[in-house]
Order: structure tokens, then C-alpha cells, then sequence
């Protein structure tokens, strides 16, 4: 259940890097679903870890930042994530470092490739796009931590997702056709 939970929480972090951690700090502040308190990672659930995030989320609404910035930022909280849930199981954190890293990687690399597809085919609905990711973030982060084993599910769907996307990238976009 806590590996479940970790790699959600991770892959959930690497959709968006922000939105997820903040959720599940503040699920942990409640001790709801999940718990950080009393392991090495108890810093996740504290007040100025939250507001450092909410600060970052601010931030990164309101100028853009670059992508390796929040690429690299999305694997560093998707690592801790993960870590924290395998404490809060009592088991040794350090092993879900590079397994959350790898998660949050996964779901970054799959959700960039995905929305600049889309986004090469809406042109002005970027703050759709935003939404939409944020949407699927807290959605995978909720599931992560009400229902952990789906969120292996979640796993493979961004490994189809990136292997559909590979297929895809080699085809033209033909969209409608006006008949005149």
C-alpha cells in the first residue's frame, strides 16, 4: 500500500510539481490517508515546507518558469513523496528516493510530450491545458492516497501514453477537412 501510495504521489508530482505536495502535506497535517509525522521525512507535512510550496506554485502560475526548472523540481518532490510514504510504513525511506525520481520522470516526460502535442493543436487554449494537467495531478495524488493500488494503473498508463505518443509523432495531423 505505501509503495502504491509513493509512486502515485511521485508520478502525481511530475504532472505537476506543485499542486500535489501541497495536497498531501496537508492530508498528512490532518492525518488523513497519509502521515509523514515521526519519520525522517516529517518536514513534508510542516508549515514552512507548505508555504515554500504554495510560494513556488504562486511563482511558477505567474512567470514561466522553465521547463528543467520544473522538471527538476517535480523529480526532487516526487522523490521525497515517495520516501515519505515508505516511512510512514516503517520502512526505510532511502530506498524510495530513486523509485519516486523515476516515477515523477515518467509522468513528466509523458505529460510534457503529451500537452505540447496537444498544445501544437489548440494554439490559444494553453490555460486549458494547464487546468487540465492540474485536474489530472490532484485526481492522481486523491486516488494515490484513498485508493494506493490504482495508482500502479496510473504507471502504466503514462508508459502507454509515452509509446503512443512515439507512434503518433511519426504521423501528420490531417484535422477536418473542408469539403468545397
Amino acid at each position: 500500500m505505501d509503495i502504491g501510495q509513493g509512486s502515485g504521489l511521485a508520478a502525481a508530482s511530475g504532472v505537476r510539481p506543485f499542486l500535489p505536495p501541497i495536497l498531501a502535506a496537508s492530508l498528512g497535517r490532518a492525518d488523513i490517508g497519509v502521515n509523514f509525522s515521526g519519520g525522517d521525512f516529517a518536514f513534508l507535512e510542516s508549515i514552512p515546507f507548505i508555504a515554500v510550496l504554495v510560494v513556488l506554485a504562486l511563482a511558477s502560475y505567474a512567470a514561466q518558469l522553465p521547463p528543467t526548472l520544473l522538471a527538476a523540481l517535480a523529480v526532487v518532490l516526487g522523490a521525497l513523496l515517495f520516501a515519505g510514504s515508505l516511512t510512514e510504513g516503517g520502512r526505510e525511506g532511502w530506498a524510495g528516493l530513486p523509485l519516486g525520481a523515476a516515477c515523477a520522470a515518467l509522468a513528466w516526460y509523458a505529460s510534457a510530450r503529451f500537452f505540447a502535442r496537444a498544445r501544437a493543436r489548440l494554439d490559444s487554449q494553453d490555460g486549458f491545458l494547464a487546468a487540465y494537467g492540474d485536474l489530472v495531478a490532484l485526481s492522481l495524488a486523491v486516488v494515490s492516497v484513498v485508493i494506493p493500488p490504482l495508482a500502479f494503473a496510473a504507471l502504466g498508463a503514462f508508459v502507454l501514453l509515452l509509446l503512443r505518443g512515439r507512434a503518433a509523432e511519426g504521423r501528420k495531423y490531417e484535422g477536418l477537412r473542408v469539403l468545397r
